[in-house]
C-alpha cells in the first residue's frame, strides 16, 4: 500500500484539486483509491458530492483508526472510496499530541487500511502542525504545489528546511508548477530557475484555468467532466507522472 499526500504550508495553491484528480486516475488505473480528507474546510469530499463525516471518538489510535472506517463512503466511481472531512478535525492536534510517539501516530492507524486499498490518498491542511509532522512520516510520496511566484517559492523552500532540521527523507517531496500564467514573465523566471536547485521537481505544469475552477460547480474531478481540455489533459500527464514516481520507489 502506498500512501500519498497533497500538501502545501501555503492554501490556495491547488492542492486539492490536485488531489482530486489523481484520486480518479487511481481508481481510474484499476488501484483500489482511498481519498482522506484532513483538511476541516471539507473541500476534497465537497467535490465528490459528499458532506462532512460523523465527529470522531479519537481518544487514542484504535478508535481513530474505527471511526474514520466508519465514515468511509463510496463515491460515484466504483473502486474510488472516500472518508469526508469534519469541523472536529481541528482538533487532531491535540489529540494526536496526547497520544504515545505522537509524530508516528498515524501511519499506524493507516496501516488498518492495508488489506483493503492498494493507495491511500491524504488532501492535507495548508500548515506545519502535529498533524503535518504525522503526514511527512506516514506518506511515501508528498506532491507539492508551487505557483511561480516569490511567496510560494518561499513556502517550498519553509517546508525543505524543515524537512532537512527535523532529518526527514527530502526525496519524497515532489513539487511541481500549479496555475502558471505563461504570459506572466515573473512566473517563466521562476519556472527556469527553481528546479535547478530542486532535483526532484516533476516536468508537468498545470496552468491556471477557469476550467478548474468550475469543478466547485460540477463538484467531481476536472477529469470527469472535461478530460480534453488543456488543463485536464495536464493534469493527466501530472497524475501518469506521480504514479511512475511512486513506482519507481522502493
Amino acid at each position: 500500500m502506498n500512501i500519498i499526500s497533497s500538501y502545501s504550508i501555503k492554501g490556495g495553491v491547488g492542492k486539492t484539486a490536485l488531489a482530486v484528480n489523481l484520486a480518479y486516475v487511481l481508481r481510474e488505473s484499476g488501484r483500489r483509491t482511498l481519498l482522506i480528507d484532513l483538511d476541516p474546510q471539507g473541500a476534497a469530499a465537497f467535490y465528490f458530492r459528499m458532506g462532512s463525516a460523523k465527529k470522531l471518538r479519537m481518544r487514542d489510535s484504535d478508535a481513530l483508526a474505527d471511526g474514520l472506517r466508519s465514515n468511509i463512503r463510496e463515491s460515484d466511481f466504483p473502486g474510488l472510496d472516500i472518508i469526508p472531512s469534519n469541523l472536529a478535525y481541528r482538533n487532531f492536534d491535540i489529540v494526536l499530541d496526547s497520544m504515545s510517539k505522537s509524530r508516528k501516530r498515524l501511519r499506524k492507524v493507516l496501516d488498518e487500511f492495508k488489506p483493503d486499498y492498494d493507495v491511500i490518498l491524504l488532501d492535507c491542511p495548508p500548515n506545519i502542525t502535529l498533524l503535518s509532522e504525522n503526514v511527512f512520516r506516514a506518506s511515501d510520496l508528498i506532491v507539492v504545489p508551487v505557483i511561480p511566484t516569490v511567496l510560494s517559492q518561499r513556502t517550498l523552500d519553509q517546508l525543505t528546511l524543515f524537512f532537512q532540521n527535523e532529518e526527514l527523507p527530502v526525496e519524497i517531496l515532489r513539487p511541481f508548477f500549479s496555475m502558471v500564467q505563461k504570459r506572466n514573465r515573473m512566473h517563466r523566471d521562476i519556472m527556469d530557475e527553481l528546479p535547478l536547485s530542486n532535483p526532484h521537481f516533476l516536468k508537468t505544469v498545470i496552468p491556471f484555468s477557469a476550467d478548474v475552477e468550475k469543478m466547485g460547480l460540477r463538484r467531481m474531478p476536472l477529469l470527469a467532466y472535461s478530460s480534453n481540455c488543456e488543463a485536464a489533459m495536464a493534469y493527466r500527464a501530472l497524475c501518469n507522472e506521480i504514479l511512475c514516481q511512486t513506482a519507481a520507489r522502493p
